[in-house]
Formats: C-alpha cells, structure tokens, sequence
C-alpha cells in the first residue's frame, strides 16, 4: 500500500477541542514491566477517557487487564489490538467476558493480523490469508461479543455452536487497519479502526478510505484512533528510546513510502538494504520521531494534535516515552492531560 502516492483532497476533518484523548501502555523494552500498572493509574488519575492494553512480550492481556482493574476505579479498558491468527474468536470473547464479569469494568477489544514475527516465528502458526483471518474473525467476535452463537463454517475461521456462558459484554469492537483489506473489513464490523505510527497525512489518507468502505457498506463509519508515541520536553534517553522503536518499520511495505513521503528517504533506501539493526539505528536521524509522534514543548505537541484532529482522527491514544528521567511517561501524560477531570 503507497500511502505517499495517493492525492490528499478534501476530508472532514474533526475540530481539535473535540479530539479524546486515551492513553495506551508503552511496554519499552528497556524498562520494568510492571511500570505499565503504574502508567495505567496515572491514565485515570489524570482523567483520560480510556487505557489501551496491548499484548506483546511480556503480560498475558487478560491477567493484565483484571490486575489493572483492581489499581484503577473506572476507566474504560481496550484490549488489544490481539493477533487473529493467535487468538481466535471464542478464545477472545471469552477472555472479554472473563475480565468484565469479574471486574465489573467496561472492557472493549481490538484486533488485528499482527506481524509476520509474532505469528510465525514466536507463535508458529500461519501467516497466509491474513486479510482472510481478520474479516472472519471481525465477523464471529461481532457475534459472540453480542451474545449470539457461533455459525462460520467454510472460509478462513471456522467456529460453530458457541455461546458465552457469562453475560455477554456487548463490547465495542475495534480492527487494527493499514493495509486496504482490513480497512474494508474495519468499515464492514467494527465500531472503531486503530492507526499505529503514522503521519497526520497518512492517518488522512485512511480515514478517507474507511468511509468510503462503510458508506459502500451501508452502515455509519467506525471512529478513527490513532496510537501516537509521545514525550513531551524529552530527554536524550526519550529521544533515543522513540528512535530505536522506529527501526523495524523503516523498511515496512507502506511505511517505508510514509517515511519517503516525509522526507526520510534516504534511511528508507538505507533501511532496504537490511543492514544490522544497530548500524540502521546509528543512521536513523532524530527528527523522524516528530514525523510520527508527539514530540517537544507542550504548545508544539498540541499543535500536533490538531493535525491529527484535522485528518479526520476521533482518538488519540498517547504512547508515553518512559524513562528514569520520567517513569511510566507520568510527566508526559500530566502535560497533555485533559483540562476537565
């Protein structure tokens, strides 16, 4: 997908004082796993409108989700977005319903086709026909999620017969979308499509896409979010902890055209020669971080963030940089607060 290649044209964009503002858990790899419950209480505490849980390395997402619901007293919970070819769509409603019923908190969930690493290497399950794999799974989930009982044979997801035992949820659900086909299939299910790492121009560029996908759909257009790294007067340490996040996407097919497109072409070229991570990492220059993320003085983030508004995007989930100068991004978070809480 050329995300650079495409005109931008008209969108509606979405007035900044009407932009939420979420917090999602950063899970740096060079920090303490458990600093994501600390940055989970600092999200309520500081009054955003909800907390996302993704799965990566370390936490199972479901025991994280119940031990964050005990540390915090009403923020809403999103978890994921979760790999399909992973986890599949009873296994998933039923860890949703597991967490609201014993927490009593508001629990919605994201999905996605996840990375060729995580499927295939960490997990060992198939990569092929993911776009496939998303739909159906969107499909089931929206089902089981609503209390209704399983009927997909044939196709990618196959799961007949199942109900929820516990009260069904009626979560939100949320799709993880870049390329055309999850786009289509977040315009198809979902109530809400999640962007990871882009520019507002690309972010824009999506958020087109997907209404023309739901109004092609017959049903009303998902709201748009976006996950955003963040550091607010950062650090060397935080500016150097962004810089290395980006170094797997550099080469990305779609990113790498997003990066080009903003003027980085020249590491992209770098980048799709494969050299070793920490010789790419030594190339990649600092200011590709504020291409993609939210980063200087407060009154510079906040301008980003109309940018973002303007593109058409509902939801802002921040990814607070974390580092000994600001544990669990708690500065960060305290910067861009929002005013009312």
């Amino acid at each position: 997908m050329n995300l650079a290649a495409q005109p931008e044209g008209p969108h509606r964009g979405n007035p900044a004082g009407d932009l939420q503002l979420s917090v999602s858990l950063g899970y740096w790899q060079d920090r303490p796993p458990r600093e994501a419950l600390a940055t989970a209480s600092a999200a309520e505490r500081l009054g955003y409108a909800g907390l996302w849980l993704g799965e990566m390395a370390t936490y199972d997402v479901f025991a994280l989700a119940t031990a964050v619901a005990a540390r915090t007293e009403r923020i809403p919970l999103t978890l994921g977005p979760l790999a399909v070819a992973v986890r599949d769509p009873v296994t998933i409603a039923r860890g949703v319903a597991s967490v609201v019923d014993l927490t009593g908190r508001r629990v919605d969930v994201a999905v996605g086709s996840s990375s060729p690493v995580v499927v295939r290497d960490w997990h060992g399950r198939e990569h092929r026909r993911a776009g496939a794999v998303l739909r159906g799974s969107a499909a089931a989930l929206r089902t089981l999620l609503d209390g209704g009982r399983t009927a997909q044979e044939g196709g990618a997801v196959r799961t007949r017969g199942y109900r929820l035992r516990l009260p069904a949820p009626r979560s939100e659900l949320t799709v993880a979308a870049f390329g055309p086909m999850a786009v289509r299939t977040a315009a198809a299910h979902a109530d809400r499509m999640v962007l990871n790492l882009l520019t507002p121009r690309s972010a824009a560029l999506l958020v087109r896409q997907v209404r023309r996908a739901a109004a092609g759909s017959g049903r009303p257009a998902p709201r748009v979010a976006a996950w955003v790294t963040a550091a607010v007067d950062p650090s060397p340490e935080a500016l150097e902890q962004l810089r290395r996040g980006l170094v797997g996407y550099l080469a990305a097919p779609g990113y790498d055209a997003m990066f080009e497109a903003a003027g980085f072409g020249e590491v992209v070229a770098y980048a799709r020669t494969r050299p070793h991570p920490k010789e790419l990492l030594a190339a990649v220059p600092p200011e590709i971080t504020s291409a993609v993320g939210l980063v200087g003085d407060v009154a510079t983030v906040r301008a980003r963030l109309a940018e973002y508004a303007a593109a058409g995007v509902d939801e802002v989930a921040l990814v607070a940089s974390s580092t000994d100068a600001d544990p669990g991004g708690e500065r960060t978070l305290a910067a861009l607060a929002p005013p009312e809480r």
